[in-house]
């Protein structure tokens, strides 16, 4: 029957009006930030998302605690809007990469150091980020917490992830360098913000060197509890606990501090940083 009505179409001189295509959904700059903004307000923990200028749509991402009812409330605060939501979903669960362990020290926690920097005074410096920083602890270079480095100076968690400790240890050494984890070290010699699409490499102190490239800008992510972070650079590049602070780089470019993300360095994850410029110019300080 179905050969039939195949033959007898084709056989038939008809003129048939050509289908069109449903029109493709556009949105403005002011509706893509509305979506954005109504994602926020909906406060949905394990949530992260940025606007994608190139596709035009508010681009979440959305870990393993995130419900499809969840999703759903997502939409319905969107509302008119909700067309220009780009959902998808990611293994594991947005974390702040914190843990007790090796790297610098407070008495409770590990995390690791981003770049050393130093005033114009030359007083020297070490930014990480602000989740570390919380409570402005003392750091240390030893879990035994028995060779001080200095006190936080500043710390800003939430909204953004950057904190500086200060060096006030003479016998601790400090220099421009990232620790490659292969006996090599590479010199940081400026800063400068990425672009979507760079190739970059993130140093930690958990799973040492690992490389990725930058996949959006201007992310806010939501970890839950009220820790909602903005401002953010979006990579593929693997994290884990205690990789938090970190550096981000290209070649001799400083350019974000590890803040958190999800998945792992053998399956692979998504990990998010700060600007490491907005925490210099706050702090009035420069990597070296």
């Amino acid at each position: 029957m179905i050969a039939g009505a195949c033959a007898l179409a084709a056989g038939t001189a008809v003129a048939v009006p050509a289908a069109s295509a449903d029109p493709v959904e556009t949105f403005s700059t002011t509706q893509l930030a509305k979506t954005s903004d109504a994602v926020l307000n909906a406060d949905v923990a394990g949530t992260a998302w940025s606007i994608d200028s190139k596709t035009g749509k508010v681009v979440v991402s959305v870990d393993d605690r995130v419900s499809a009812k969840e999703v759903a409330a997502l939409k319905k605060a969107a509302g008119a809007t909700a067309g220009a939501l780009k959902v998808e979903r990611v293994d594991g669960k947005f974390n702040k990469l914190l843990r007790g362990g090796d790297a610098i020290y407070t008495s409770q926690w590990r995390c690791s150091l981003g770049f050393n920097v130093r005033n114009a005074s030359g007083a020297y410096y070490a930014v990480t980020a602000g989740h570390c920083t919380e409570g402005k602890p003392n750091w240390f270079t030893n879990s035994s917490a028995s060779t001080p480095i200095g006190p936080t100076t500043g710390t800003s968690f939430p909204t953004n992830d950057y904190g500086i400790l200060k060096y006030t240890n003479t016998k601790v050494t400090h220099y421009g360098t990232i620790n490659l984890y292969n006996g090599k070290t590479q010199q940081i010699d400026r800063a400068a913000n990425p672009t979507v699409g760079q190739a970059v490499k993130r140093s930690g102190s958990t799973t040492g060197l690992h490389s990725g490239k930058v996949t959006g800008l201007n992310a806010t992510v939501n970890y839950g509890g009220g820790d909602i972070v903005s401002g953010l650079i979006k990579t593929n590049v693997c994290a884990e606990p205690g990789d938090s602070g970190g550096p981000l780089f290209a070649g001799t470019t400083a350019l974000g501090l590890t803040s958190g993300g999800s998945g792992n360095c053998t399956s692979g994850g998504t990990t998010f940083f700060q600007p490491v410029k907005e925490a210099l110019t706050k702090y009035g300080v420069k990597v070296y």
